[in-house]
């Protein structure tokens, strides 16, 4: 066996610890996966063997190299605007609903992985603004969390390359939300940066301390668990969001079977739910 292959028994060990710790469900032949998100800390570490990273991410005393694996399996890569349909829902159905509170409408991103989706929440508001002056007299704020340290960094740094932000991002609005930034990058305007805010949680954990919302973004994130913990987090979400407050899932996701209540509405384009 190679260095770099991993052994049935350490690949099985892996799998309960990634579950049990972030709730994520790798499937019985996805070594490869683990491989190719792994290989490039054995350098890192200076170990001989992906079977010896993992060994030693099994032992709670490694906590460095247990935080880098975490942040190498849970980083997803993602899009600005991504599917379009949430955020033409957002300006069109969704804020228009909260353009006259008189206290700060609040909306969550969760898993905002290298920030695109909360920056693109934060764009969309803009731009509503912008067609109807006065709205949200006391602000909207955008909080992103994910559970890898190294994304909120990268998310607060809000810079990004070419190859990025060629991902979603319309010529009209990166000449409008961007800026020159370092080493050729472009970063996030401050009008942009200062409506989202970034924090550190695991979804497997409590949600008490993030406070209550008017709209949940948690897409492409239940794909990733099992059955019982999708129906976990969904049921903290519920927990959190106001009355008929609003959530959005992924495109190839959704609450059947899962949880009762929201109310499906089926929009054109796409769908959200909203809370019972």
């Amino acid at each position: 066996m190679s260095a770099r292959e991993l052994d049935e028994k350490s690949y099985n060990q892996f799998r309960t610890f990634l579950e049990q710790q972030c709730g994520i469900v790798l499937g019985e032949n996805k070594q490869y996966l683990v491989k190719s998100r792994l290989a490039p800390l054995m350098a890192k570490f200076e170990l001989s063997s992906l079977t010896e990273l993992v060994n030693r991410t099994l032992t709670p005393v490694e906590r460095q190299m247990r935080a880098a694996v975490i942040d190498a399996m849970t980083t997803n890569e993602t899009l600005w605007f991504r599917d379009d349909y949430p955020f033409k829902l957002l300006q069109s159905k969704l804020l228009p609903d909260f353009a006259n509170r008189k206290t700060p409408v609040k909306i969550w991103s969760a898993a905002s992985s290298s920030g695109q989706e909360p920056y693109s929440i934060a764009m969309a508001v803009l731009e509503y603004q912008q067609k109807n002056p006065g709205a949200f007299p006391r602000g909207v704020q955008v909080i992103g969390t994910d559970i890898s340290t190294t994304m909120l960094e990268h998310c607060k740094y809000g810079h990004y390359d070419s190859l990025a932000l060629a991902r979603g991002l319309s010529a009209e609005r990166k000449k409008r939300f961007f800026e020159p930034g370092d080493n050729g990058m472009l970063k996030i305007k401050d009008e942009v940066k200062k409506m989202v805010s970034f924090r550190p949680l695991n979804l497997l954990n409590s949600y008490s301390l993030m406070g209550r919302f008017d709209i949940v973004f948690c897409r492409n994130v239940l794909i990733y668990f099992s059955p019982k913990i999708k129906t976990q987090i969904i049921s903290q979400i519920h927990g959190v969001l106001n009355n008929d407050g609003y959530l959005f899932l992924g495109a190839s996701e959704s609450l059947s079977g899962i949880n009762q209540d929201f109310t499906m509405l089926r929009c054109n384009p796409g769908i959200v739910y909203q809370k019972k």
